[in-house]
């Protein structure tokens, strides 16, 4: 059955593509056709390859691996931490640090620097530096938290990547590459869908696609997270009628045989 539907991507305006003069020609299977000079996304292609994205999303998310939402552009900032927060997800709205993936033990040791400066405040170390010393200490803690705070909790390379502009997160996208890390991604007709593994074409300018889009995803991310907890609470409920019984009983049979089927000592004739 199809999450998405067509009427709603209409009224969004995720059909609408950017100008024929910048369009780029390998987006060419994902155009339905060209109207006042403006190329139109065919939103038949779309919402099948949303529903394809969503799939595989609520697969990593129910066998508990992490997706890492990227998007920096203006209008998809605020969309995209929102829907990523919901889902408990990591994000990157602000910059794209180069070698957030590539270089990811010295991104890791930033954040561990940053939970350092933290526990320093909880346990009142932060207030016997000098005033100098703790002004730094903030204006460290404040860039730290602004650059690398929504992945405080990514404690190895996410399982898959998803991106809005692939021309403006171009570095993010490069370094998944490199890394054979996949990548789920809006893709407007100025970009270059060869770099994506999962390419949803849409327009992604517009707020109202990018968070009927982003939503879209987040919900299915959510559908697998509830699978997984159901499969949890499942196993632990099985797990204590299966070995209960055998604890108990084999032992104490074992014991009370042997005593039974022991022989008697007879006295030795002298």
């Amino acid at each position: 059955m199809s999450r998405t539907n067509f009427q709603e991507l209409l009224d969004a305006g995720v059909h609408f593509g950017h100008l024929k003069r910048k369009w780029n020609p390998k987006m060419a299977p994902y155009i339905f056709m060209e109207k006042n000079g403006i190329h139109i996304i065919d939103l038949h292609k779309t919402v099948v390859k949303i529903d394809e994205a969503a799939d595989v999303m609520k697969q990593l998310a129910r066998s508990g691996r992490k997706v890492l939402f990227v998007a920096t552009k203006k209008q998809a900032k605020e969309i995209v931490a929102e829907c990523a927060q919901s889902v408990n997800m990591p994000y990157v709205t602000e910059r794209w640090a180069g070698g957030m993936l590539t270089n990811f033990p010295t991104i890791r040791k930033a954040v561990k620097k940053m939970n350092n400066i933290d526990k320093m405040i909880s346990d009142g170390t932060f207030e016997t530096l000098a005033k100098r010393e703790r002004l730094q200490v903030t204006r460290q803690r404040a860039k730290l938290e602004k650059n690398l705070g929504s992945i405080a909790d990514l404690n190895r390379l996410p399982s898959a990547l998803f991106v809005v502009d692939v021309q403006k997160e171009i570095n993010a996208v490069r370094e998944a590459n490199r890394l054979n890390i996949p990548v789920i991604a809006m893709v407007d007709t100025c970009c270059d869908p060869t770099m994506v593994d999962y390419v949803i074409p849409a327009n992604d300018d517009a707020a109202k696609s990018i968070s009927l889009i982003t939503e879209t995803l987040c919900k299915a991310i959510a559908e697998g997270l509830e699978e997984r907890k159901l499969d949890k609470e499942k196993e632990e409920e099985a797990a204590p009628k299966d070995e209960a019984p055998a604890r108990k009983t084999r032992p104490r049979r074992r014991r009370s045989e042997e005593a039974a089927e022991a022989p008697a000592e007879e006295p030795k004739n002298e």
